[in-house]
């Protein structure tokens, strides 16, 4: 049973789906196990967090931060008076709110509502969904309660006696899913007789995927495959306002419901962030993975050969991709032989209950 004591929690972090995802399936995790639980998500201001929370049903308040600009150093001028402010708008929603304990999921929005908590003696829980930790949550890692972690070795990061391996939580509509093949296939208004290729480049979109799309759209078409396409928001308009689009082909920046998605496709493509390697071993669809080189110790990389290596999905180069991609998906669908062997593997390597433990150990700990 949860302490009869306050039941206040505040999640905080976000920018990516990878983050935002795994905090709402916790929360509705703890709701689960009590429902008299108040959650207080805080985000950055501007970041998908502030629209996907408040669709998840829960209450969000933006705050002034921002991560380094890499890529022009006179964005970076006003990061020292951004994070003065966030850190004065903490205060007062952790004054005002009065939390019992927060957690926090990666992302830079994190770090003063966790850091501000610790000074406060106020609980402290950390989800990692990587295999490399993120800046803020290894600055947050020495004086947190318990770190959730999805993979081994974290201990580079973290002090090791706090660390809980425990996998990333998903989504209950993904996890839990009931929906049928041709249900899905109606949801995107395409053809329950033709098979159909899912692409997502992670909640951001990716380039590089969705240029081999662009340039093997022909390919495609001519198969009479079908595809479900999430573009992403930075250059969503070029693709679907791109004139070779046709029925049999549905495009959009952002798919709210996944679990469709999913379900509807024969094979996927897909970056190897943690949460998108989650996801597809819990739904156990063949996918082709091409890791986002740019990540920290690209680990994305690290990810999909991790898969590939147990023989559950394909890894393509990002500098192959565009040469390569389509010819390697199409093989993929008439190899149904490869494509069984592959859901096989991923069925073997998902884990469908980490929300649960993780809302188990926050309560065994407050």
């Amino acid at each position: 049973m949860t302490k009869k004591l306050n039941k206040r929690i505040i999640i905080a972090g976000g920018g990516t789906g990878g983050h935002i995802f795994p905090a709402i399936a916790i929360a509705k995790a703890l709701l689960e196990k009590d429902e008299s639980f108040e959650f207080l998500f805080v985000g950055a201001k501007g970041k998908m967090e502030m629209e996907k929370i408040p669709q998840a049903g829960f209450k969000i308040i933006g705050i002034d931060i921002a991560g380094f600009n890499r890529s022009s150093i006179l964005k970076n001028l006003s990061l020292p008076f951004k994070l003065i402010k966030s850190f004065w708008q903490v205060r007062k929603i952790v004054n005002e709110f009065k939390p019992v304990a927060a957690i926090g999921v990666g992302g830079y929005s994190s770090f003063p509502v966790l850091k501000y908590c610790q000074s406060k003696s106020i609980k402290t829980f950390i989800h990692e969904s990587n295999s490399f930790a993120g800046k803020s949550n290894m600055l947050l890692g020495k004086n947190a309660t318990k770190i959730f972690v999805a993979s081994e070795g974290m201990g580079k990061f973290f002090p090791k006696n706090k660390i809980v391996q425990t996998g990333n939580p998903v989504r209950k509509a993904i996890a839990n899913s009931t929906i049928s093949k041709e249900e899905s296939i109606a949801f995107f208004n395409l053809n329950p007789n033709k098979k159909t290729i899912l692409a997502i480049g992670g909640s951001l979109g990716s380039k590089t995927i969705n240029e081999a799309l662009l340039n093997g759209l022909n390919k495609i078409i001519k198969k009479e495959y079908q595809l479900i396409w999430q573009t992403g928001k930075a250059t969503s308009e070029k693709y679907i306002n791109n004139k070779k689009l046709d029925k049999g082909i549905w495009v959009g920046e952002f798919i709210e419901k996944m679990e469709y998605a999913y379900q509807a496709a024969d094979v996927i493509i897909s970056r190897s962030g943690a949460m998108s390697v989650t996801e597809l071993c819990v739904v156990s669809k063949p996918v082709v993975f091409i890791p986002f080189p740019f990540a920290a110790e690209d680990h994305q990389t690290v990810n999909a050969q991790q898969l590939e290596n147990n023989n559950a999905a394909i890894m393509i180069k990002d500098a192959d991709a565009n040469s390569t991609l389509i010819d390697t998906i199409i093989e993929l669908l008439n190899n149904e032989e490869k494509q069984n062997e592959m859901s096989n593997n991923l069925k073997e390597l998902a884990i469908t209950n980490a929300d649960k433990v993780i809302a188990e150990l926050i309560i065994d700990n407050i």
